[in-house]
């Protein structure tokens, strides 16, 4: 906030100089409409997101020095959310400014200053979804190439912006539904091995659910596990295990941006919402630091170079031309028990055994792996026919872009 604020008792709110990056870029209305700054109706802002945006008309009402508005809208917005930790703390700090000026964030509350910065932190990145016109609106997430038509929706994580954001699959291309505030592991990201607090980046699917008969009061009313580690985690030697999305012990409503020992935490509104979207084996979540951005059509570009890549694949796969065939694995490839060189042996004798091969892909799906963008996971149904042996399965490949060419370095049952 630029300028004075007069003689009153007000004018050291430290709320306001502790939030000063954040507050001068934003431009939302303080007098009460919420600052989504043009998004379309189709824009799923259910009930589950007005926490969050009373809360943002709060601070806007401190901006502009109606404090008494500001103490009114947490007022209410406690009345819903009495477990807002951080709703709690800056009630207390307009009170405690009626009466003297506040040289801290927090100051009516005896909390240690570690607490009172992890306060401080939930507020800057809530206050950050809201700055301006979101890329969502004009750009897509560049790791969704492609989903399945049964893949109803997609979920991003930014942990850096502790955001979660969904995508829905409009008939195959990726569209904005919603986003929610999120909590990450302790340590940030890049999980490497158990114990290290961290929350795994990579793309992951959902493989079950747990429901509260289930867990423990720390994990919420649910929780969706997803299988960390996947194939290239094991590859790369990256262990670990349990990690969820799920929601918040009943007491708490929500958790500071980095609390998790590497789960992905929303509030329990916020997972209740969600669960709703989620499919069994079927729903990515895609984890990265910060999301990459592109536009559309380049999104259909690298698209179609990726399709092209695999029909290419399966051609020659079923021409039996072993050389072809082989010349999309990259030499680093390698199955559980056998290197490129050994495996390309066994391709090859299999391949004297054929008179002939048919092979249909189908329900594929293409997503770049975050913080690689050499590397795409392809899912997809494989009905595989030949003159000795019939076969489906639904299998799925990691492809690396190695001097410009996209080859196989890994591939397995999904």
């Amino acid at each position: 906030m630029k300028g004075n604020i007069g003689k009153l008792a007000f004018r050291s709110l430290a709320i306001m100089a502790l939030l000063q990056p954040v507050i001068t870029a934003h431009h939302a209305d303080a007098m009460g409409n919420h600052p989504l700054h043009g998004f379309p109706s189709s824009v799923a802002f259910d009930k589950t997101h007005y926490p969050e945006l009373m809360l943002v008309r709060a601070i806007d009402a401190i901006k502009y020095n109606h404090l008494n508005t500001a103490l009114g809208i947490i007022d209410q917005l406690l009345k819903i959310k009495p477990n807002f930790k951080l709703a709690n703390l800056i009630r207390g700090d307009l009170l405690l400014a009626r009466t003297q000026p506040l040289t801290t964030f927090g100051a009516m509350t005896p909390a240690p200053h570690d607490k009172i910065a992890d306060l401080r932190q939930e507020a800057l990145v809530r206050l950050q979804r809201y700055r301006g016109k979101t890329p969502a609106l004009t750009r897509v997430p560049a790791y969704l190439l492609q989903m399945a038509p049964d893949q109803h929706y997609a979920v991003v994580v930014d942990a850096n912006h502790s955001r979660l954001y969904i995508y829905r699959n409009d008939d195959g291309t990726p569209r904005y539904y919603t986003d929610y505030y999120i909590t990450i592991g302790k340590n940030g990201v890049d999980k490497t091995r158990a114990g290290d607090k961290r929350t795994p980046r990579g793309v992951y699917f959902i493989t079950r659910t747990l429901h509260k008969d289930q867990l423990t009061d720390i994990y919420g009313p649910i929780a969706f596990p997803l299988n960390y580690p996947n194939a290239w985690d094991r590859r790369m030697g990256r262990s670990g295990y349990g990690i969820w999305l799920h929601g918040t012990p009943s007491v708490t409503y929500s958790r500071p941006p980095r609390a998790s020992d590497g789960c992905v935490v929303l509030t329990n509104p916020d997972i209740d919402a969600v669960r709703q979207l989620l499919q069994i084996e079927q729903t990515p979540v895609i984890i990265s630091n910060t999301i990459r951005w592109v536009k559309p059509a380049r999104l259909d570009r690298e698209r179609a170079a990726l399709r092209w890549q695999l029909a290419d694949w399966r051609r020659d796969w079923e021409s039996r031309k072993i050389n072809k065939y082989l010349s999309h694995y990259s030499t680093q490839f390698k199955t559980k028990h056998a290197n490129f060189a050994a495996w390309s042996q066994q391709k090859r004798r299999i391949n004297t055994g054929k008179s002939w091969i048919k092979v249909k892909l189908s329900d594929i799906s293409i997503f770049r792996y975050p913080g690689n963008g050499k590397l795409a996971v392809v899912t997809f149904d494989q009905d595989y026919r030949s003159n000795n042996l019939n076969n489906k399965m639904r299998k799925r490949q990691y492809w690396l872009d190695q001097n410009g060419h996209w080859k196989i370095i890994y591939e397995g049952a999904a």
